[in-house]
């Protein structure tokens, strides 16, 4: 059982680290220069995650298996996620790398990883959409809210109140939040999809996830990687152990089992989403700490998430 775990953990991060190392390769050869990884990272932004996310939406029957006690636990774990990355990031004095520090922390592959890893052992499964509801929403408000306050472009003479506005905006018009309403919405509504429609949601989000670890690995840079060492190996060891530490504890405690516990160990313990990385440049960031944690957490949760899965599954809570 464990080796058989190793396999499907490792087929499900692995492919996920060489995309970013391809990345990498074709900016070392030139493919791809600086300029071009800018384009598609604001490409992937603005229109390839907000159709996968309303892709993964749409199409789930919200009202036949809504779970509000699931729901209202994803959001309170959450939460209190992004104050322990908040804590964690006063360890450090540059404002900017707060921001990324805190958004590495807590944000989880829940999008792209959730649905695969849970379907992928209990077959067709909505409890991965439910998680969806409960976490991507406030990831996304979360991530613009902290990008937003810490931007090393941010005029900082500017009063309170414009900084408001400006951060609601950032919220309001965040691409992303949008692609989640709605999805939403569109499930709840009922509203039919045509085939043309689909396929063409379909084709674009299937892009959002390969492009944005390409433009990730392009942006890549290991000198400026070493620096920041010490603060991504904290990232790391938040995101894959100490969440799952303390919050999986709890939701056993409270009852959940199964394909609902192997949910919440997706949105606690797997690695930073590669997304990070684009909402981290898009609003101003260097980007470099969230491009070494994305690479770091995911290379590592192929042997985190086995275990945890591993110790789950013997203690015959999944």
């Amino acid at each position: 059982m464990f080796l058989k775990n190793l396999i499907f953990s490792l087929n499900a991060t692995v492919p996920v680290f060489l995309m970013m190392v391809f990345g990498w390769f074709v900016h070392r050869i030139k493919l791809l220069d600086d300029n071009a990884t800018a384009q598609i990272n604001r490409f992937v932004f603005r229109a390839l995650l907000p159709a996968l996310l309303f892709m993964d939406l749409s199409t789930a029957d919200f009202r036949a298996v809504w779970d509000g006690r699931f729901v209202l636990f994803c959001i309170c774990a959450t939460l209190l996620s992004v104050g322990i990355a908040v804590l964690y990031s006063l360890l450090f004095r540059d404002r900017a790398e707060r921001g990324e520090i805190i958004q590495a922390s807590y944000r989880s592959s829940a999008a792209v990883l959730g649905i695969a890893f849970v379907n992928n052992i209990y077959g067709h499964s909505t409890m991965a959409a439910l998680m969806i509801v409960g976490t991507v929403p406030l990831y996304n408000i979360a991530a613009v809210t902290v990008l937003a306050l810490t931007s090393p472009d941010k005029d900082r003479s500017r009063g309170k109140k414009t900084l408001f506005f400006s951060t609601f905006k950032s919220i309001a018009t965040n691409p992303i939040i949008l692609g989640i309403i709605v999805g939403i919405g569109w499930s709840l509504l009922k509203i039919p999809q045509p085939v043309i429609l689909s396929k063409s949601v379909t084709y674009l989000g299937n892009m959002a996830t390969p492009l944005s670890l390409i433009a990730l690995g392009a942006s890549f840079r290991f000198g400026e990687a070493k620096d920041n060492l010490p603060a991504t190996v904290g990232i790391a060891f938040i995101k894959l152990l100490l969440f799952c530490g303390i919050f999986l504890p709890i939701a056993i405690k409270l009852g959940f089992r199964g394909e609902k516990l192997i949910a919440i160990l997706v949105m606690l313990g797997s690695a930073t989403t590669g997304s990070c990385f684009v909402m981290a440049k898009n609003l101003g960031h260097k980007g470099v700490i969230t491009a070494f944690a994305v690479m770091l957490t995911t290379l590592l949760s192929a042997f985190t998430l086995t275990g945890w899965l591993f110790l789950l599954k013997t203690l015959g809570y999944i």
